[in-house]
């Protein structure tokens, strides 16, 4: 993750492009939509016809006492500005999404280690800053409704969305609606499929062997050697390296166990992967597929499909949240 000085302006993709020029919700009410992460915050003004206007990425304030009033002030900058640069769009609404626990039905950030604040009021506290409605939620959560929506899992009515990078995130669309069970559902990375440990405190956690992160730190653990990430990994993997395979098949095994147990118990019509190791393409969703077979029998065995959303998912599903309230 880049630091806070190096975050730039003006969102891209890999090869350059706006991704405010992807980033539309279809035609309703103008909204205001943040998608706020550990080291930055996303904004946009989405207009009627559901475009993003001013789609930036700025430094998230620094945790600690206040943390819930320093972030809401820092957000009220941003609106701000976006109302000098777009003043005749006027926005009926808010969303915000952040990590860690979310209770959205009541409004509540339970808690975030990143964002430094336990039983936070958010909806309240935002609602009485910008007198508009305010739609608060889990940002994973909100990035697979979008998903849902707009995206890969759009052709389901149950689904999972896990999303794999640094650490492993999910969530549960069941009915076509997400299952939440007061923000503690969906912590699919801290599921313990195993006796390792996790830095969380808990032993076994899927995360801590499958992730991104964990599958480059555990080659470098083993041989002493830097990589570029786990794709660099899974290449050496193809190319005949030992441990980078074995590093790898522990990987693929683990989300294979991971997605199996998910089958048997909710039985999700697909599996939707998004995060820096689904651009692993075949390595991942080919292998997968076939390990999935292999250990389950009667069970009705879940499409893999890519997340279609990227980098956008979470800001898109800020908009449509905050469209749903403003419409209530």
């Amino acid at each position: 993750m880049s630091e806070h000085g190096s975050i730039p302006d003006v969102i891209t993709d890999a090869s350059g492009e706006r991704l405010a020029d992807a980033a539309a919700i279809g035609a309703g009410v103008p909204v205001l939509a943040f998608d706020v992460g550990g080291t930055d915050i996303k904004s946009a003004l989405f207009d009627a016809d559901g475009r993003a206007l001013g789609l930036r990425r700025t430094p998230t304030p620094a945790g600690g006492e206040d943390s819930p009033a320093r972030l809401i002030g820092r957000l009220a900058e941003l609106a701000d500005e976006l109302h000098t640069q777009h003043p005749d769009v006027v926005p009926r609404a808010v969303g915000l999404v952040v990590p860690g626990i979310v209770d959205a039905d009541s409004g509540i950030g339970v808690f975030s280690s990143n964002l430094g604040w336990r039983d936070a009021p958010m909806r309240d506290l935002m609602a009485a800053r910008f007198g508009m409605p305010v739609a608060f939620d889990h940002d994973v959560r909100t990035a697979s409704w979008a998903e849902h929506v707009l995206g890969g899992a759009r052709d389901y009515a149950n689904a999972v969305v896990l999303i794999i990078g640094t650490g492993i995130a999910g969530a549960l669309l069941v009915d076509g609606r997400p299952y939440t069970a007061g923000g503690y559902a969906g912590e699919i990375g801290h599921s313990p499929i195993g006796e390792w440990p996790c830095p969380c405190g808990a032993r076994g956690c899927l995360e801590a062997i499958a992730s991104a992160g964990a599958i480059s730190r555990r080659y470098t653990e083993a041989t002493g050697e830097d990589v570029d990430g786990a794709r660099e990994v899974i290449a050496r993997a193809a190319a005949g390296d030992e441990v980078a395979a074995r590093v790898w098949d522990e990987a693929l095994d683990a989300l294979t166990m991971s997605i199996a147990q998910l089958t048997a118990i909710i039985a999700p019509q697909a599996v939707v992967i998004g995060g820096g190791l689904s651009r692993a393409g075949g390595a991942l969703f080919d292998q997968l597929r076939v390990r999935l077979a292999d250990r389950l029998s009667f069970h009705r065995i879940p499409d893999l499909v890519p997340a279609e959303l990227s980098g956008n998912a979470g800001i898109l599903g800020s908009a449509l949240r905050a469209r749903q309230v403003a419409s209530a």
